[in-house]
């Protein structure tokens, strides 16, 4: 019996590393022809260093123009129904994506690709219209999951979180440890909407055997620290923004991975520190939360902008290291169920039950 193969083709915004782990992961199956297609070879601030293609991958023609805080892109060439099973696109701020969704695929089948979708409004409505007539949306993660079911009754949901590699993260050995000393660890834009200052005001907290560790943009970092007093500002490490190649090292170092923002879609490092076997706290508007956090045998979870919550969570492994350590452990145990290749498995099963 010949075995269906689906020609899916994904027409994303930039190469980023944790989608390209799944679009290897997809091509490397006999059951999945699938072809990649770029809006832009990289943002203006991207942090990920230019790899070359893979031959499934290419670059469509095209520019951006900028739209408020949004890269609004304009591309051409783009992919032919009459080429694939079912098109895949993940960009609602786009010109091509609307194009795709409103027009071209119009009397093809398409799937939308998403996170969680933002407080709704007019304009996002708008944005959100051609939703109702796509074959089904991948939401990216449980709470999104329950976004676009709620918005979209209509529309077939499949929940199928962000997989990467964590193979790195789970290699890399840990760095030796001072006894009794417990370092937190944060790794992302130093902004309010990120929850840094939440983390700091927790922190302070803390007894003095915590540290904290930060890498990433130093954005508005320097005002946050000043509002620490002196002592507690000397147990804060800001090692500075780091490539992607050297995220397993600081993972390495961190006794607790914690995550406090006030919304993040999903949040591929909570991925990452899963795979660095660490305990994860987390705030509720965390995507990832929802999925990769087992409240009390992983981590805990904590009401966004709550920072005596946070502290709470906080000071449960300040005072108890060995807390950690079996929570980190029940991390390192569940990472085999985010590989690229677990994420393929359910991508193939929604693009052929879409087909069907």
């Amino acid at each position: 019996m010949t075995r269906t193969v689906t020609r899916v083709a994904f027409v994303s915004v930039v190469p980023s590393p944790y989608q390209r782990d799944l679009f290897a992961a997809l091509a490397a199956r006999d059951d999945v022809k699938p072809r990649v297609f770029y809006m832009e070879r990289a943002a203006p601030d991207s942090p990920w260093p230019e790899r070359p293609l893979a031959p499934y991958e290419s670059y469509l023609p095209g520019f951006w123009f900028p739209l408020g805080h949004a890269r609004v892109h304009v591309n051409w060439r783009l992919p032919s129904p009459r080429d694939f099973d079912v098109i895949v696109c993940n960009t609602l701020m786009s010109l091509t994506g609307q194009w795709l969704m409103r027009a071209k695929l119009r009397r093809a089948r398409w799937m939308f690709w998403g996170e969680k979708l933002g407080v709704p409004s007019r304009r996002h409505n708008l944005l959100t219209a051609p939703l109702h007539r796509a074959a089904g949306i991948a939401a990216i993660g449980t709470q999104a999951e329950r976004d676009y079911a709620a918005r979209f009754p209509e529309t077939r949901i499949f929940n199928i979180p962000y997989h990467c590699d964590l193979a790195p993260f789970a290699a890399q050995p840990r760095a030796p440890r001072a006894p009794g000393i417990v370092t937190f660890f944060f790794c992302g834009q130093m902004i309010a909407r990120k929850g840094v200052d939440q983390l700091l005001a927790a922190f302070a907290t803390l007894p003095e055997n915590a540290r904290l560790l930060l890498i990433g943009r130093e954005a508005e970092l320097p005002q946050l620290l000043a509002n620490l007093a002196l002592p507690v500002r000397e147990r804060v490490r800001y090692a500075g923004f780091q490539t992607p190649d050297a995220l397993p090292n600081f993972f390495a170092q961190a006794d607790v991975f914690v995550l406090p923002s006030r919304y993040d879609g999903w949040g591929v490092v909570v991925n990452q520190a899963l795979g660095a076997g660490l305990p994860i706290i987390a705030s509720d508007q965390v995507g990832a939360a929802h999925d990769l956090v087992c409240e009390g045998t992983n981590g805990f979870t904590f009401p966004a902008g709550d920072a005596n919550a946070l502290a709470t969570a906080m000071h449960r492994y300040a005072t108890n290291p060995e807390f950690a350590r079996v929570h980190g452990e029940a991390s390192r145990a569940a990472h085999a169920d985010w590989t690229p290749a677990r994420g393929a498995e359910r991508w193939t099963r929604a693009l052929q039950a879409v087909c069907t």
